[in-house]
């Protein structure tokens, strides 16, 4: 999954329009710079396994299909006491052994307790590159950008949004390499993601609750940059096993773990308030998927008024059909090709 969900991301009416796009311009060059890497499936960097992240996008780039990914949240933005339910899900393709291509979409349940509507989320298609991994210091840095296809999400649900651009950057960086004296540490790690949100209009229309009427109907959504970042620390119950080696790379994959998380999310529109959520929960990560579910408990009224929940399964497609999703798309091709 290369953006994930955000989850009070959805912009009300009447937001001031933000047309510089310094950020949009810095972070697009960065996402498309690849240094080459190897590339291994579950987001491993030596004995650190990074797993998937809920709130937001983790470093790991790999042939995956999240489904389904279950939200209940609510979402002051768009009125008082409004409530989202949303089912979603994401395919990503490796392109080669450090690209990616996906695409990602969903279906949203709106309540406003006096008027409730249904429809398709906005379909978003988008790359991923792995630009640097380090084994021995447990580092896993990569870079992305997706478009979010105009008028492909329902008004109802307020998703029918313009055309946007997302770029963004993501890291990783384990604590396994810590010396004795701070081996208590060692379990430690910390992902974290920096996305930009840009519109390419202004303006777009959604059905809503309008503050000057007092009433439900069709109202202008003003549509600013938004600014998403997070982070997360993970503590990884590997390092407290004999399968961990202080200083020495593992013989296997550090799989079938459990995972104790605590994710931070942050959505910055411009001339708005940040919403802000600190988002605790667990990951269990298997050889071929992983299941994982958190709270998300607002830390502002910006965030929300209550505390929602969101569960997700990964499946890890190489493995699961590695005679389908063996080797990177280009590769196998050429494979074919040659034959």
């Amino acid at each position: 999954m290369f953006t994930h969900s955000w989850a009070c991301a959805s912009r009300g009416a009447y937001d001031p329009v933000f047309s510089n796009g310094s950020w949009a311009r810095w972070l697009v060059a960065a996402a498309m710079v690849a240094i080459p890497a190897v590339a291994e499936a579950h987001g491993i960097a030596g004995n650190r396994l990074f797993p998937s992240t809920l709130a937001f996008d983790d470093p790991a780039v790999m042939d995956e299909l999240v489904w389904p990914a279950l939200t209940h949240f609510s979402n002051p933005r768009q009125g008082p006491d409004v409530v989202d339910n949303r089912i979603e899900w994401s395919f990503t393709r490796l392109l080669t052994s450090t690209l990616s291509i996906g695409i990602e979409s969903g279906w949203s349940h709106r309540n406003w307790g006096p008027s409730q509507r249904s429809g398709f989320d906005t379909t978003a298609i988008g790359l991923k590159g792995l630009l640097y991994k380090n084994d021995l210091h447990e580092v896993m840095v990569s870079a992305g950008l997706s478009w979010g296809i105009g008028s492909s999400g329902a008004q109802g649900v307020g998703a029918n949004n313009p055309n946007t651009l997302q770029p963004g950057i993501f890291f990783g960086k384990g604590f396994g390499d810590l010396p004795n004296s701070l081996s208590w540490l060692r379990p430690l790690a910390v992902t974290g993601a920096v996305t930009l949100e840009h519109p390419m209009v202004g303006t777009s229309m959604n059905f809503g609750f309008d503050p000057q009427t007092s009433q439900f109907g069709p109202t202008l959504t003003r549509n600013v940059d938004t600014l998403h970042w997070g982070f997360s620390i993970q503590y990884s119950t590997f390092y407290l096993t004999s399968r961990f080696t202080p200083g020495k790379l593992p013989k296997d994959e550090p799989l079938y773990q459990f995972i104790p998380l605590v994710e931070f999310a942050f959505d910055m529109p411009r001339g708005e308030k940040t919403a802000a959520t600190v988002n605790p929960g667990l990951a269990y990560v298997s050889n071929v998927w992983q299941v994982a579910a958190e709270a998300i408990v607002p830390l502002n009224s910006e965030g929300g008024r209550t505390i929602g929940v969101r569960a997700h399964l990964f499946l890890f497609l190489d493995d699961l059909i590695p005679g389908v999703f063996g080797k990177p798309l280009i590769e196998s091709i050429a494979i074919s090709v040659q034959r």
